[in-house]
């Protein structure tokens, strides 16, 4: 995958695969995500979340620039993809994102536990004690 630098803005620009996989994702949201989305989007929580995001050469579920905050509901394709799923959290870890991860039947029976959570870990990172 190639990665430019755009110099004005200083931020990596996806190649157009890249776009056309988010694009994808957009349009083929499933349940789980679409219930977090309806609770977090239009800054909700207070905050402005993005869906299907890239950072680097990596997609996420949810992002908040400003928190820099990634949210990720994982479908059952995760459990075939443990080491690439390792990777990509150890990157995204060692450039300062903070990652919260949901199952998506955690989503779907119990969405006021994941929203409370959500609420919670956003709540610890704007009040640090």
């Amino acid at each position: 995958m190639v990665l430019s630098i755009d110099k004005n803005r200083n931020r990596y620009i996806p190649s157009d695969k890249l776009k056309f996989r988010r694009r994808v994702l957009r349009n083929k949201i499933t349940d789980a995500e679409l219930s977090i989305w309806n609770w977090i989007r239009r800054k909700a929580m207070g905050f402005k979340f993005r869906r299907q995001a890239g950072i680097g050469c990596y997609i996420v579920d949810f992002y908040c620039h400003e928190l820099k905050l990634i949210i990720e509901i994982d479908g059952g394709i995760h459990d075939e993809q443990e080491q690439y799923d390792q990777r990509r959290e150890n990157w995204l870890k060692r450039n300062g994102y903070h990652i919260l991860r949901f199952k998506n039947e955690n989503v779907m029976y119990d969405l006021d536990s994941a929203l409370t959570k959500i609420k919670t870990f956003i709540s610890s990172l704007t009040n640090p004690q």
